[in-house]
Formats: C-alpha cells, sequence, structure tokens
C-alpha cells in the first residue's frame, strides 16, 4: 500500500480517466474514425502512467528532506521502502514507460514520436532535480507536462487523418476542430496546475526554506506569491468565460461549466485573497484538485449530447 501511496495512485488514476475520456468521449465525437486502434492506445495509457508513476518516485527521491519537513506523514523513502528500492522501482517503470512508447511511435511508423517520451522522461528528471528549487522554472515544467499528456494523445489521433469526416452534429460546438478542443482541455490542465503549484510551493515554505530553495514564495515571499496565483486564476477564468461564451448555444454544457468548474474557481479565487495558513492553502489545493475533475468529467458531456 505505502508503493501505491508513492506512486500516488489516485493522481494515476486521475491520469487514465483524462486519457479514456479524451479519446471515447471528446475525440470520437468529433471524428468518426480513430487512427489509435484500442490496442495501440493501451500501449500508449501504459507508457504515459509508467512514466508518471515513476515521475513521482524520482521526485520523492529528490525531495526527501524537505518532506521531512513539509509532510512527514507522508514520507516513504527512507521510512518504508528503501531509497535503493525506490531507485529500482523508478527506473523499471521509467524503462517500461519508454519502451512501449518508442514500440508504439515505430509500430505507427512514426519514429520521431518517441522524442515524446524521451523528452518527458528527462524534463521530469530534471524537474525534481533542479528545476523545482527555481522560481517559477519547476511550476511551469510540471504545468507543461500535465498539458502535454492531451497533446501527445491528440498528436497521434490526428496523424494522416486530418481529413477524416466529422460526426453529424448540428450544434456548432460539435464542429470545432477536434485538435482545438482537445488543445482547450490542454491548457485548462496547464493553467490549474500551474495555480497549483504554486500553491503548494506556498504551503511548503517552511522545509524548502530550510533546504534553501529558490521557489517563488520565497523569493518574492508569500503575499506577493499568493498575488501572481491569484493572476493566473484570473487568466484561467477569463479563459473560462471566453470557452462558455463560444458553447453559450449549448444549454447543457454551458450549465455544466457554471455551476460545475466556473463557480468553484470564483469561490477558490475569493478564499485565496483571505488565507494565510498552511491549512487554508492546503484547502485551497484541494478545491483546485475538485476544479480540474469536474473539468474532466466534463468530455463526458460531448459524448452524451
Amino acid at each position: 500500500m505505502d508503493f501505491l501511496k508513492l506512486i500516488r495512485y489516485k493522481n494515476l488514476l486521475m491520469v487514465l480517466l483524462t486519457l479514456v475520456l479524451a479519446k471515447y468521449a471528446l475525440i470520437h465525437s468529433f471524428l468518426v474514425n480513430s487512427y489509435l486502434s484500442d490496442f495501440h492506445f493501451s500501449i500508449l495509457t501504459l507508457s504515459v502512467l509508467s512514466i508518471t508513476a515513476g515521475g513521482y518516485i524520482i521526485n520523492d527521491i529528490y525531495d526527501i528532506e524537505a518532506d521531512k519537513i513539509n509532510k512527514p506523514n507522508k514520507l516513504f523513502i527512507d521510512k518504508t521502502i528503501s531509497k535503493k528500492n525506490a531507485w529500482t522501482s523508478y527506473f523499471l517503470l521509467t524503462f517500461f514507460g519508454l519502451t512501449l512508447g518508442v514500440f508504439l511511435s515505430i509500430s505507427e511508423l512514426l519514429p520521431l514520436y518517441s522524442l515524446y517520451f524521451i523528452f518527458t522522461i528527462i524534463g521530469l528528471f530534471f524537474y525534481s532535480k533542479n528545476f523545482k528549487k527555481q522560481i517559477l522554472i519547476g511550476n511551469i515544467v510540471v504545468s507543461f507536462f500535465v498539458g502535454l499528456t492531451f497533446f501527445l494523445l491528440i498528436s497521434f489521433e490526428l496523424h494522416n487523418n486530418f481529413e477524416t469526416p466529422y460526426n453529424d452534429k448540428t450544434n456548432s460546438v460539435y464542429m470545432i476542430f477536434p485538435f482545438g478542443a482537445v488543445m482547450g482541455y490542454s491548457f485548462f490542465s496547464f493553467l490549474t496546475t500551474l495555480v497549483r503549484e504554486i500553491i503548494k510551493d506556498i504551503e511548503d515554505i517552511n522545509g524548502d526554506l530550510k533546504l534553501k530553495y529558490n521557489t517563488l514564495p520565497i523569493v518574492i515571499g508569500r503575499k506577493r506569491a499568493s498575488k501572481i496565483a491569484f493572476f493566473f486564476g484570473g487568466v484561467l477564468l477569463v479563459f473560462l468565460l471566453f470557452i462558455l461564451q463560444i458553447i453559450k448555444s449549448n444549454i447543457l454544457i454551458l450549465g455544466y461549466g457554471i455551476i460545475f468548474i466556473l463557480a468553484p474557481l470564483l469561490y477558490f479565487l475569493y478564499k485565496l485573497r483571505f488565507s494565510k495558513s498552511k491549512q487554508n492553502y492546503a484547502q485551497l489545493s484541494n478545491i483546485l484538485k475538485i476544479i480540474m475533475l469536474f473539468g474532466i468529467l466534463s468530455m463526458l458531456l460531448f459524448a452524451i449530447h
């Protein structure tokens, strides 16, 4: 059970849900034929999950000292799992994920797509080792890789498939080019992750300060970092209002977006202005998790409408 917590099995289930809904709910609502078969999609999913799990492990390996201060109750390496076993698990999961990714790319006659997986593995390693200690760089890097999941899927799905006919949908929202729709979710994921990463840095400021990290709240202070998080939250709000404006003719999706995404985001921004304690920021992080979940689940509406 400790190993499952180490690889953040709940987060991995979220990634799995994201990929499944993106393919079978969102993309399939636009395209009659899918370029990526169910078998190859399973390989892609296993690859992404394995590389992501490895990323969580390497992050915890380099974060042992910080976690002793910031979250001692969630520390597993050097406590219930040895560092040696953690390194072994990291290499096995990463190698397995890379092998699947390269196999998929070659089998689909897209060998250059292997670079997606190689780039992600290298990026996650240096994020854990160096980038996360630097002002905003680590926040942007991890947010980029979250958004990259969508881009990776749509790249495989739309390769040599740009002229695939759309399903016969009368509502204009279904006439949006699938690439644009998927990238909209990618941008949503990027922004919500970026805000949450800044919030987590504010929450973990005590441990990071003792280890001489240069995270945003350490360099400019907790209050200013909170204002930066508020700014990006505001960008997310404007983005959502823009999307809702586009789909305003679809009452179901519009209502869902207002109730389950927009309203919680407004509540988050309100709470952010008055948050001061570690507990306050932990609650804000959980609110963002809920917003992300409802955002992902909204893809179901494209399939059922």
